[in-house]
């Protein structure tokens, strides 16, 4: 495997608080990595350096041995990393499968002049832009939700409509915040089965968790922060052994 994402030494600070402190791992690609920790530990804040929301205060993030350390948050997108959040972020007024043609119009793009005058190239990328839609869509279970009100769905599927949204960019790096907050069990089933076939389809995923059976489940590596620093990184045997992130983390007992 090669190395697709590299977190070198990283470190943010807001005022006088220190978010990360020297923060250092990598991401091989066609894996999926869970990010945990307790709430404080840094986690989203790490996810907004590398999406490039935020800038470092010290440190550096390559992306397939790009320095993406100083891009602005869509040039990071146009590298191939797509990013869900925490809260979900859908265009509320618009149809489920129009949240999802705005991420497709990137890699459909057609010229002025055609989008002007409505001449055969147009409606022949309207048309193409509609399919991907649709596409990704299937990819999530939402094909029967395609012309509904985003705003309209269920928490669960609005969760199900950002991811299709995500990988709608073609990433080829996803970043996944709190994907499981708010699913029930049978949902929350589900979206592990939609990581893996995300997976499986040649994305390398990056998740925040706090669904231990989750992260359990799908994940090849566990990044453990705490206090805004590494704690431990290893397979899921290796985390569910691991003394320190026991304390710090998953519980004594």
């Amino acid at each position: 495997m090669s190395c697709i994402l590299q977190v070198n030494n990283i470190s943010k600070d807001f005022e006088r608080v220190r978010a990360l402190n020297n923060i250092s791992f990598s991401l091989e690609k066609g894996t999926i990595t869970s990010l945990i920790g307790p709430n404080g530990a840094g986690k989203t804040t790490l996810f907004n350096v590398i999406s490039g929301i935020i800038k470092t205060s010290s440190g550096k993030v390559f992306f397939k041995d790009v320095d993406i350390t100083d891009f602005s948050p869509d040039a990071v997108a146009r590298k191939k990393i797509a990013r869900t959040f925490q809260n979900v972020e859908l265009f509320k007024k618009l149809t489920v499968i129009e949240n999802v043609m705005i991420s497709t119009f990137n890699s459909n793009r057609y010229g002025f002049i055609s989008a002007a005058m409505r001449i055969h190239p147009f409606y022949k990328k309207e048309k193409k832009i509609k399919e991907d839609a649709f596409y990704y869509l299937t990819t999530v279970g939402l094909e029967n939700d395609a012309f509904l009100q985003s705003s309209l769905l269920p928490f669960g599927k609005q969760r199900l409509l950002e991811i299709a949204r995500a990988i709608a960019l073609k990433p080829e790096l996803l970043l996944l915040d709190e994907p499981a907050a708010g699913l029930n069990a049978s949902e929350t089933e589900n979206l592990a089965i939609l990581v893996q076939k995300i997976k499986n389809n040649g994305v390398t995923v990056l998740l925040i968790e706090h669904s231990m059976n989750l992260v359990m489940d799908i994940s090849d590596v566990i990044t453990v922060l705490d206090c805004g620093e590494l704690l431990a990184q290893g397979s899921p045997q290796d985390i569910q052994k691991n003394e320190k992130v026991i304390k710090a983390y998953i519980g004594e007992t």
